[in-house]
């Protein structure tokens, strides 16, 4: 038989969990359509991968490149870190409508201007236009449909004002949305009580989307947070993806083994409930946000917890570059300020300005990491002009190299599989996230004993290391660690 494609010898990671094994790959157009030995067989191209880990390529679960897919469709900010999929929409910051979208989504994705289009379906067919190099599939947004219906007001819907928001996230299914995110945190979507959530997500019921939150509160109310959630799930009929599971503040540590043992008590209960996590100490959100949550004044610390003025890092602050690398305890010495009116006079100055916040754990974040109920996502904010948390661009390299093989707190298949078919399942993503006959060709190579993250937070707008080729859907977007420049990505809708 003769293939489009025929990777030799690699050790295939499929992406189930099971034993590493070496194998011949074999590509028809964008799928794989032989996994085994190809001795007999031909390629119309062969490569030899001989020495390299071959596994699915990453499905990052949680990122805000909803615009960035259209301002910088080849996405090799993301494809040089082995991601071949994208899940943007999350923290309510959704992409439609379109007003909301741009008013929600411009800390994140800095200068961006979209071409105007109508709803989540306009969304859709932007992103197909934009033929970008990863694959993209959207939530819904709750903030982005409650500022489109609602504005800021900080109360509840009004009957009227409920049935255009369920109007809208009807719409976005139609789309082909995976779920609905919350942002309970951020305005406007903070406003939102328990009830608007669960009618909210009743319509989902039946669908298999799901509902992905940043919770209420990630620090002193870390388990009330999780226990909103759970039961918005529980009574909407729905699975539920806890974001980003941390929990924030020096006071809160080690509460994230309350946090896994609800979680663990929801899915005994046959609840579809897990979560994702970025492998860092350290988050990153916009200066609104935590001015928002009262971060700097003592006693009331919001959702966000407490925190001190050299935790609190410029990553990108539009207008104003020579203060990004700076904390605000720095610039507190500068401004001779408080670091509250410091932040405040920053926020004045540079209203979309973001941070990255020391704030977690290790072990914490280990704990969570081992937890079977945890997948990988970024959460990367694509400011690539300024200074993102290095999670951008190295999440999943860190896991492999640092946690995995140097820490051992997972291990290879293991690690892979959180990444791939894990949440390909969750997400209902169909033939993505696995190494088998029939799947699409998602693919990345990489080293073993070589792949290890290289960002730092005074440097982190670097690639990974060890990651040798990806390809989207059959077509290399990185050969032998350079961009191709291809741009084979798919929107990918919910199949259920």
């Amino acid at each position: 038989m003769t293939f489009d494609l025929i990777l030799r010898g690699a050790t295939v990671v499929d992406g189930l969990g099971g034993e590493p094994f070496a194998a011949d790959v074999g590509l028809e157009g964008p799928r794989i359509a032989a996994v085994g030995d190809l001795g007999q067989d031909t390629g119309c191209e062969e490569l030899d991968t001989r020495g390299l880990a071959l596994s699915p390529g990453f499905i990052d679960v949680h990122t805000h490149d909803d615009f960035a897919a259209l301002r910088h469709p080849d996405m090799s900010f993301k494809s040089r870190g082995g991601v071949t999929t994208c899940i943007v929409g999350n923290c309510g910051f959704g992409p439609a409508p379109y007003g909301a979208a741009c008013e929600m989504l411009r800390a994140l994705t800095p200068g961006a201007e979209p071409p105007v289009y109508d709803g989540h379906a306009g969304y859709a067919a932007a992103v197909e236009a934009a033929e970008p190099g990863v694959n993209i599939g959207f939530l819904a947004g709750h903030g982005t449909l409650r500022l489109a219906v609602m504005g800021q007001a900080a109360r509840a819907p009004e009957p009227s004002e409920l049935r255009q928001m369920q109007s809208l996230l009807r719409e976005a299914l139609d789309a082909g949305a995976l779920g609905l995110s919350s942002g309970l945190i951020y305005a406007p979507g903070r406003h939102a009580a328990r009830e608007e959530l669960i009618a909210l997500a009743a319509e989902m019921r039946g669908s298999g989307a799901l509902y992905a939150t940043h919770l209420r509160d990630e620090a002193g109310g870390l388990l009330e947070a999780v226990d909103e959630a759970i039961e918005i799930g529980e009574r909407a009929g729905v699975g539920v993806q806890i974001s980003h599971h941390k929990a924030a503040g020096r006071d809160n540590w080690g509460h994230v083994r309350h946090s896994l043992a609800r979680i663990d008590a929801a899915q005994a209960r046959g609840l579809n409930v897990h979560a994702d996590q970025y492998p860092y100490t350290a988050g990153s959100t916009t200066l609104a946000a935590i001015l928002d949550n009262g971060a700097f004044q003592p006693g009331s610390p919001g959702g966000v917890g407490a925190l001190a003025a050299e935790d609190v890092l410029i990553a990108s602050c539009p207008g104003v570059s020579e203060w990004e690398g700076k904390t605000i305890a720095a610039l507190t010495k500068r401004l001779a300020r408080s670091p509250l009116t410091t932040a405040q006079a920053v926020f004045e100055k540079a209203p979309d300005t973001t941070v990255v916040l020391h704030m977690m754990s290790e072990a914490d974040v280990q704990q969570v990491m081992r937890h079977p109920s945890t997948m990988i996502g970024s959460d990367g904010i694509p400011t690539l002009n300024g200074r993102p948390h290095p999670r951008l661009y190295n999440s999943f390299a860190r896991v492999l190299g640092h946690y995995a093989r140097d820490l051992g707190v997972l291990d290879l298949p293991t690690a892979v599989h959180r990444m791939t078919d894990f949440p390909a399942r969750k997400f209902g993503l169909t033939d993505r996230g696995v190494v088998r006959a029939g799947a699409w060709a998602d693919l990345v190579l990489f080293e073993a004993e070589g792949i290890i993250d290289t960002g730092t937070y005074a440097d982190p707008n670097r690639y990974p290391a060890g990651i040798r080729h990806v390809l989207v859907n059959g077509r290399f977007v990185m050969r032998d660690g350079v961009p191709t420049g291809a741009r084979p990505g798919r929107l990918l809708r919910r199949s259920g």
